[in-house]
């Protein structure tokens, strides 16, 4: 892999959302080291913007870290699912809405060194209610999501603050001021 020669790779621990696994490697025929390597199931994340400029973000309570956090909406792709279906789907499960536009907004690898969890990010425009409400459980019965709506320059703000710190929500925030910048021709 790389400049790295595999010598023994052992799987650790797997369960629905990660696996982890023990590499010993060799670079390029140097001493040997050990990588520890947690996969992720890749991901999605979604702002979701209305009309009026109003982003859709979520509060909820993450175990890893301990704390209740703000961020865009954000789920796992499911197996065999494309990363816009899973948009579409963590949209509607989240924040109860649909969207009828949607801007790729490209990709992230928010932890490069051991954890290998691909994001993909999506502006959602042209929103519209499902007719019902988000599920408050979200996709697991262990979740508990709330919708916060604030204007798109709160939650810049948000960012820039330290408020917001969920690594592709912020990538997703950052780059959705620059490209509705360039589309307002700043």
């Amino acid at each position: 892999m790389g400049p790295y020669d595999i010598l023994h790779s052992k799987p650790i621990y797997e369960n629905r959302w990660i696996k982890v696994r023990e590499d010993r490697v060799a670079w390029r025929g140097g001493p040997e080291q050990v990588f520890g390597v947690v996969v992720m199931r890749p991901g999605v994340t979604v702002l979701p913007m209305d009309d009026d400029g109003v982003a859709y973000l979520v509060r909820e309570f993450k175990y890893g870290i301990g704390e209740e956090t703000l961020e865009a909406v954000s789920g796992a792709i499911e197996s065999g699912e494309r990363p816009e279906h899973a948009a579409l789907r963590e949209l509607g499960e989240e924040c109860g809405l649909a969207a009828s536009e949607w801007v790729d907004m490209g990709l992230v690898n928010p932890f490069t060194t051991i954890i290998n969890s691909p994001n993909h990010m999506f502006l959602a425009r042209r929103l519209s209610p499902l007719g019902r409400p988000p599920k408050t459980g979200a996709g697991e019965p262990e979740e508990r999501v709330s919708v916060v709506k604030m204007p798109f320059e709160e939650a810049h703000q948000a960012v820039l603050r330290g408020e917001i710190t969920h690594s592709a929500s912020c990538v997703l925030i950052l780059k959705t001021r620059e490209y509705l910048d360039r589309k307002r021709g700043r």
